[in-house]
C-alpha cells in the first residue's frame, strides 16, 4: 500500500473497475445525459465500460460535460497567457478561488485545448462526502485535503499532502492545481492564505526554501467570472462575520453551493496564467533569512500577481459605483448592464438589509478596490 492511498486520485488500473461499478448511479445517468443529450443511454454506457484511464474519462466526458456548461450558463471563457507555458512541463498553479469545481474544471479545459499538461487538483474531503462524488472525483485527477482534523492529525496531514504535490511535480511528470486559500473568497478580497504555502513548503529538502520552490514551478492563475454564481449563497456567511456569529453550514449545503456553481449564470469567464515564479524568488531569497518572513513575501507576491491581472467585467464597476454612490466608472458599463445587474440584486438581496446589501455589492466591488492599487483605476 502506498502511503497516499487514502488522498490520491485512482491509478489507471483502477479505473475501469471503478467506471463499472458507477456507470448506473442516477447521478452518473443524470451527467452523461446533461454531456450528451442526443445520445442514448445504451451508447454511452458501452463507451464508458470501455474506459481504462483518467485521461480518456476526463477527455472523452468530462471536457464534453464542461463544455455544455459553458454553452448553458455563460456567454464564453476566454484565456490568456497560456501560450508561454511548454507543453512538457509539468507547473504548480495556484489560483484565486471563486468555484468549487469550474475553477479547476475550466482551467484544465484551457490546458487541454493548449495542448498543455493537466492537473491533478486538490479538492475539499467536506465536498466528496457522497461515495459516488468520490469516486467521480478521483475519476477526475482530484486529491483530497482533509478539513476538521485536530491539529496533530492536521500537521501529519499537510506533510503527506506536500510530499504528494512535490512526487506529482516532481517525478511524475503531473501538473497540480491549488488554491491559493482554504475555502473560496466570499467578499471578492482574494487573498493568498500562508498556511497553503507553508503546508507546501513541508516537501522542501533543501536549505533555501526558494530553491524548491522554483524547482516545482509555481503559476498564479487569476480566473474571474462576470456573475457569480453563488454570489446570494456566499451572504449568510458573510452576514454571520459582519454579526460576530459563528456560520455552520446546512446540510447538504456543499453540495447544492456545488450544484449552483456549476448551472448558474455565470456570464463571461476569463482565466489568466501568469509567468513563472523565478526572479521574485531571488529577490525573496536575498532579502530574507526568516522562512517565516519568505513565506509573507511569496504570499504578497502571489497576490500582486493575482489581482493585478484579475480581469474586471462592468459588474464590478457597477457594484462599486452603487456602493460608493458615484458615477466615478460610467464610461465601463451601459445603462442595459446596469440595470440587469441592479435586477439581479434585488431578486437576490432584500433591500431592507443593509448589511446584505452592502456586502453583495462588496463582492463585486472589492475586486476593483484591489485592482486600483495596480493600475492606477484604469
Amino acid at each position: 500500500m502506498s502511503k497516499f492511498d487514502h488522498i490520491r486520485p485512482f491509478y489507471d488500473s483502477e479505473v475501469n473497475e471503478a467506471i463499472c461499478g458507477a456507470v448506473h448511479h442516477p447521478m452518473m445517468k443524470a451527467l452523461m445525459s446533461f454531456a450528451f443529450p442526443d445520445v442514448d443511454a445504451e451508447t454511452w454506457e458501452k463507451q464508458l465500460k470501455k474506459t481504462h484511464s483518467k485521461r480518456d474519462f476526463q477527455i472523452n466526458f468530462i471536457y464534453p460535460a464542461v463544455q455544455k456548461v459553458l454553452q448553458k450558463s455563460s456567454e464564453g471563457l476566454t484565456t490568456s497567457g497560456f501560450e508561454k507555458l511548454d507543453v512538457h512541463t509539468p507547473y504548480l498553479f495556484i489560483s484565486n478561488h471563486r468555484d468549487i469545481i469550474l475553477d479547476t474544471s475550466l482551467l484544465n479545459v484551457s490546458l487541454h485545448d493548449h495542448g498543455q499538461i493537466m492537473t491533478a487538483s486538490a479538492i475539499g474531503d467536506n465536498l466528496v462526502q457522497k461515495p459516488f462524488l468520490h469516486t467521480l472525483s478521483r475519476l477526475n485527477r482530484n486529491f483530497l485535503v482533509q478539513r476538521g482534523l485536530p491539529p496533530r492529525e492536521l500537521l501529519q496531514s499537510s506533510r503527506l499532502m506536500s510530499e504528494y504535490v512535490s512526487q506529482l511535480v516532481l517525478r511524475e511528470n503531473r501538473s497540480v492545481w491549488i488554491a491559493q486559500r482554504e475555502g473560496r473568497t466570499k467578499d471578492g478580497n482574494d487573498a493568498t492564505h500562508q498556511g497553503v504555502l507553508k503546508m507546501l513548503a513541508m516537501a522542501a529538502d533543501e536549505d533555501n526554501l526558494m530553491q524548491y520552490f522554483k524547482k516545482i514551478k509555481i503559476v498564479p492563475v487569476s480566473i474571474s467570472y462576470e456573475y457569480d454564481p453563488t454570489d446570494a449563497l456566499k451572504m449568510p456567511m458573510l452576514m454571520a462575520q459582519a454579526n460576530d456569529e459563528v456560520y455552520v453550514k446546512e446540510k447538504n449545503e456543499d453540495f447544492n453551493t456545488l450544484l449552483s456553481g456549476i448551472m448558474g449564470q455565470k456570464k463571461r469567464i476569463h482565466i489568466h496564467v501568469c509567468d513563472v515564479l523565478s526572479n521574485e524568488l531571488d529577490v525573496i531569497a536575498n532579502e530574507f533569512d526568516n522562512q517565516n518572513r519568505q513565506i509573507q513575501a511569496l504570499a504578497q507576491v502571489l497576490d500582486d500577481a493575482i489581482l493585478s491581472t484579475y480581469r474586471l467585467w462592468p459588474t464590478n464597476y457597477i457594484a462599486y459605483d452603487l456602493l460608493n454612490k458615484t458615477t466615478r466608472f460610467k464610461d465601463k458599463y451601459t445603462e442595459r448592464e446596469k440595470s440587469l445587474f441592479e435586477r439581479r440584486l434585488e431578486m437576490r438581496i432584500d433591500a431592507d438589509n443593509k448589511t446584505l446589501h452592502n456586502g453583495f455589492l462588496a463582492m463585486y466591488a472589492n475586486p476593483v478596490v484591489n485592482k486600483m492599487k495596480y493600475q492606477n483605476a484604469e
